[in-house]
């Protein structure tokens, strides 16, 4: 379930194992772990821009 999160999020899965984990998967579950993948994102996006502006001095 997680490598289909990130592979969907990197646009390199095959449409085969899209067609597999969609048939075996519960539609829910990948809400969940989309939802929770795109909110650790954000968060990783906003402490990298954090990090940068106070080595930048701002």
């Amino acid at each position: 379930m997680l490598s289909t999160i990130l592979f969907g999020a990197l646009g390199v899965q095959s449409n085969r194992a899209r067609e597999r984990d969609f048939s075996q998967g519960k539609p829910s579950h990948f809400i969940y772990f989309g939802v929770g993948f795109m909110l650790v994102f954000v968060l990783v996006i906003i402490g990298v821009v954090k990090l940068v502006l106070h080595f930048a001095g701002r």
